[in-house]
């Protein structure tokens, strides 16, 4: 499904927190008048991005809404005046070393597209620098459903090259790999046609498999390496980055507009009309459903994300944030596969054989019931990357992951 662009909507709603790190403050109030690529929302913190008006229009409310921890954030509402009018701060930035590339890029907003929301500008300046060597451009893409990064490939391949290029270049990296399920031939021939002439850089097809796109997973099927508990990717001399980041990074260096849209799959089967489209980020579930054909059929549950990490978000009226990459829609008899009650545990391993960290889900559960810290630190627990294989597989339709998140709060808040 090629992407679709859709018309502003009337309003939207722009959370204060959409991504990894500390939430950011408003830094309009009511009655304003704000532009295209104005920053409405910044933070002081490092691990943080500014948040930028998608539109132009009146501030109309500043007010909270459930952020996607279950907490709840600030958000702005901006009623639009359609005229889409672009701010004076938006130019292209000048950049001439690294220092100036990451605070370029922190200035842009981007966070990780792919789902985590880490902002980019930390990936680019790590601590230990000189060993690292390797950017690997994640277009695995492995959640059901989802197919935007797929069509990113095919139709912004000449801002992913480029992209390559600036961070290649800024961060004096030698070698470049972009990871791509085999499930997508025309992406990987195409971009192996265009990296062709980048020197260290090459495409390698990933077996099609759940969840191939995962940081660390990536990292072993393209270089080998494995990143151990609680390190990075730059602790293997890696920087892994979204192809959508990627291709975001050139097109904000060639126009010096902020990250205002997302491009997102909108999909399942109460859905009248899937489709790839390019949003005004704050944009509510509900118009881009609308613009979607409506539902088909009433729906039981709408999904941000896909099917195995995304979550059910607490209203139709929910904004599309900057790292949102599809919204599902999934009828009563479609949810209920789902939905079947828990049962005892029938210790059949299947956790333990579906988890790609080989960890315990079973003993963690119980581990989690005990209040047993020092079991879960021992199960490592922190290795989860909480893709959900073990809660899928599990016969007794046992809620392994969410114990899993649960068990590494418990681990967190006993630690102060």
């Amino acid at each position: 499904m090629e992407t679709v662009k859709m018309p502003v909507p009337d309003k939207v709603v722009i959370p204060m927190k959409q991504h990894m790190g500390r939430e950011c403050t408003p830094t309009v109030k009511l009655t304003d008048l704000v532009k295209v690529g104005q920053i409405i929302g910044d933070t002081d913190a490092f691990i943080g991005a500014p948040i930028h008006s998608s539109v132009s229009g009146k501030v109309t409310k500043i007010d909270e809404i459930i952020g996607t921890d279950g907490n709840l954030i600030k958000a702005v509402e901006i009623t639009t005046d359609k005229l889409q009018e672009i701010d004076e701060s938006v130019k292209v930035p000048e950049v001439t070393d690294l220092q100036s590339f990451a605070a370029a890029i922190r200035a842009s907003g981007l966070v990780g597209l792919g789902g985590a929301g880490f902002p980019t500008h930390v990936k680019l300046m790590p601590k230990n620098l000189d060993e690292v060597t390797t950017l690997l451009v994640n277009g695995a893409e492995c959640e059901p459903y989802i197919t935007a990064d797929n069509r990113a490939m095919l139709e912004d391949t000449d801002d992913i090259v480029e992209g390559i290029k600036l961070v290649k270049k800024y961060m004096n990296l030698s070698t470049v790999i972009i990871g791509i399920e085999d499930n997508k031939p025309q992406a990987i021939a195409k971009l192996q046609a265009a990296v062709a002439d980048i020197e260290g850089a090459s495409v390698k097809a990933l077996k099609a498999q759940y969840p191939q796109g995962g940081e660390k997973v990536l990292i072993y099927e393209c270089t080998g390496k494995i990143v151990p508990e609680g390190k990075l990717p730059s602790d293997v001399g890696c920087v892994v980055m979204n192809v959508s980041s990627i291709a975001f990074v050139a097109k904000y260096m060639r126009t010096g507009m902020p990250l205002i849209t997302k491009r997102l799959t909108v999909d399942g089967d109460a859905i009248a009309e899937p489709k790839n489209v390019e949003v005004a980020i704050g944009t509510s579930f509900s118009d881009v459903i609308d613009f979607c054909g409506g539902f088909k059929t009433e729906p039981k549950k709408i999904i941000m994300g896909g099917p195995m990490m995304g979550f059910a978000v607490p209203t139709i009226n929910y904004p599309v944030l900057k790292n949102n990459n599809a919204i599902l829609a999934f009828s009563a008899a479609k949810a209920a596969e789902a939905e079947k009650p828990e049962t005892p545990c029938i210790r059949c391993a299947r956790c333990v054989n579906a988890c790609p960290f080989s960890l315990m889900p079973a003993a963690i559960e119980k581990a989690y019931k005990a209040g047993n810290v020092d079991a879960l630190k021992a199960l490592k627990v922190n290795l989860c990357m909480e893709c959900g294989c073990c809660a899928y597989v599990c016969p007794a339709k046992r809620n392994l992951v969410s114990v899993n998140r649960l068990a590494k709060k418990m681990i967190v808040e006993r630690s102060k």
